[in-house]
């Protein structure tokens, strides 16, 4: 696997950890309302899929950290493996963002063009 593809793993790494701290801790700030499409009137309602939504994402950068761990330590077809499959579903999951919420159209790019360009990287 490519260093650009590792490199481009550890960041969408990153960037779901903040997301993880976004959604899990301060989804009630007002300044994340319209990434979440909440209101105050709903935290009560979507802290739950919020909260797990952001330990999901942690979970996953945790898989794509690892994959590279593993890649770099000549566990090459395991390593492969998890940075496929998490950019495989980061990939489809954009698709189900934006045709279940369109409005969310800024959220499904930042999570589905970096994973097709690491699952592309990744499967050549």
């Amino acid at each position: 696997m490519s260093t650009v593809a590792q490199v481009l793993a550890v960041a969408i790494a990153v960037m779901l950890a903040v997301v993880f701290v976004m959604e899990s801790f301060l989804y009630r700030h007002p300044r994340l309302y319209p990434m979440f499409l909440t209101k105050p009137g709903d935290f009560d309602a979507v802290r739950l899929w919020t909260v797990n939504m952001g330990w999901y994402n942690l979970t996953t950068a945790i898989a794509l950290v690892a994959g590279v761990v593993l890649v770099r330590t000549d566990h090459l077809p395991q390593g492969e493996a998890l940075i496929i499959f998490t950019a495989a579903q980061h990939t489809f999951m954009a698709v189900v963002l934006v045709v279940s919420q369109p409005k969310l159209w800024v959220n499904a790019i930042l999570e589905g063009v970096p994973a097709a360009i690491l699952l592309a990287l990744a499967l050549n």
